[in-house]
């Protein structure tokens, strides 16, 4: 698709009509505040928009994008910046749409079990907001104290409970959209089946912000279960931790969630935090964090040691077991904030790659393999129980993946690997811009052409989040 979006058509003109729109003072075009909102959490890529607009409400965008499509204006939706392709990123200049102002949670039905919400809500204050009134809104991604719901909608975003509850697709009911020609409409009914038509609510839901800009969310909850268990699983071999995975479920049992962590990648976390709460022995490579959840203590416990029993038999080390909400909460800590510590240590390149489970242990393998032949490191850590590993690379002299032709070949090798075990390129992260060079690897051209051609129905001057996924 041509990109039609010119990043020098905005003018003075039309911040004078944004200031009018949007009040003065929601209206950015110093250098130093638009620097914030240049970048997110991917890689070191850094694209400074012309303008930063701070709206409020369906109609501000509205009036914004309908001025944006008549002068061909890029337009840059954007919510918390905690993404890692590129997908809020400004790489065309023009305008960037925050939502960070529109944060209110509009209604909890607790006889419906529905949330209703503004996407500049951060996803930890929304779970907590209905945890509140005992109910439960499971996707966490390990951002979840920082991100917006919006932005989790953008990208279908999962975390460590998707294995159990799914992801976010699985609870977004209807929406509240505004269209890159202007209109606002809803996208479906407040309704937990709707056979009515094509299903506009899951097209828009991982879109990326291609199609339209999200500005009411409904949300479908479930109760909040009573209790948690949680222990950590040493291992010698990140292969038998891998194939442990797949063997619980054989077993009939499914945790509320199953990560993997390498042992560097624990190591990393551990000091960048500050915070040690297992022993590490030198022959551990890696760690399998296994959690079960319900209503029912007594079944917990049993289930919790029917799984330790099936992990044994992937020679496991001493298994610890969590005695309480303090060391459940140390344990989770360092898991949500590896994707930060490794980053500071010099793995700044990150792929979301998934495949069916039982391959984790071949990706794994291939991903060091790679590493030797391409002069690379990894650590891997991530969603093994739904076969979702996150790969960061550290490469010296390396500090994203645009500039090294050797990585992008090495990419490339990893993600037709990822597609020879039945797998594709992410899993919760998005393509956004570092990945679609990799696109026709998992889709054919019919298939790209037909995301092309939907992509032009909704936008058809191309000026909504242009180049992100395809160009």
């Amino acid at each position: 698709m041509d990109n039609n979006a010119d990043k020098k058509n905005l003018t003075e003109s039309h911040i004078e009509q944004f200031k009018k729109i949007c009040g003065e003072q929601n209206v950015i075009t110093n250098e130093e505040e638009l620097n914030d909102y240049a970048h997110d959490q991917t890689e070191s890529l850094h694209f400074l928009p012309g303008v930063v607009l701070k709206v409020r409400s369906a109609e501000e965008i509205s009036e914004v994008l309908k001025i944006c499509n008549q002068d061909k204006i890029p337009v840059t939706p954007r919510g918390a910046g905690t993404g890692l392709s590129g997908g809020a990123l400004p790489d065309l200049g023009g305008v960037l749409i925050s939502t960070e102002r529109m944060n209110s949670i509009l209604e909890i039905d607790e006889q419906n079990l529905q949330v209703i919400t503004e996407p500049g809500v951060i996803t930890e204050v929304l779970q907590d907001s209905v945890k509140e009134r005992g109910l439960f809104y499971p996707p966490d991604p390990a951002s979840r104290g920082s991100c917006f719901i919006g932005g989790n909608i953008s990208e279908n975003s999962g975390g460590p409970k998707a294995v159990k509850y799914g992801v976010v697709k699985d609870y977004v009911l209807n929406l509240e959209v505004v269209l890159p020609t202007g209109e606002i409409m809803w996208t479906g009914a407040n309704v937990l089946k709707n056979s009515t038509g094509y299903n506009l609510t899951q097209l828009i839901v991982g879109s990326e912000g291609t199609l339209a800009i999200v500005t009411k969310i409904v949300l479908r909850l479930i109760p909040n279960p009573k209790f948690d268990l949680l222990m950590l699983v040493p291992f010698k071999d990140v292969s038998k931790a891998s194939e442990a995975v797949s063997a619980i479920f054989r077993a009939g049992y499914t945790p509320s969630a199953l990560e993997l962590m390498e042992i560097d990648a624990l190591k990393i976390v551990s000091d960048f935090v500050g915070s040690s709460p297992v022993p590490v022995t030198d022959e551990t490579v890696a760690h399998l964090i296994v959690e079960v959840d319900g209503n029912h203590l007594d079944t917990l416990m049993l289930e919790m040691e029917a799984i330790s029993e099936v992990l044994m038999q992937y020679d496991c080390g001493e298994i610890y077991f969590a005695d309480d909400n303090a060391q459940k909460n140390e344990l989770w800590k360092l898991r949500r904030r590896v994707a930060e510590a490794v980053k500071m240590d010099g793995y700044t390149i990150e792929e979301d790659t998934v495949v069916p489970r039982y391959q984790l242990p071949a990706l794994i393998q291939g991903v060091k393999k790679l590493g030797v032949e391409y002069g690379f490191k990894s650590v891997c850590y991530g969603h093994a129980g739904d076969g979702n590993l996150h790969i960061r690379i550290k490469k010296e002299g390396t500090a994203n993946s645009q500039d090294d032709p050797e990585i992008i070949k090495s990419l490339r090798a990893l993600f037709m690997l990822v597609k020879d075990l039945g797998g594709t390129v992410s899993g919760e992260h998005g393509i956004g811009l570092v990945q679609k060079s990799f696109m026709d690897i998992v889709f054919t051209e019919k298939q790209i052409d037909l995301m092309r051609g939907i992509k032009k129905v909704f936008d058809p001057n191309n000026i909504l989040n242009a180049g992100k996924i395809f160009d």
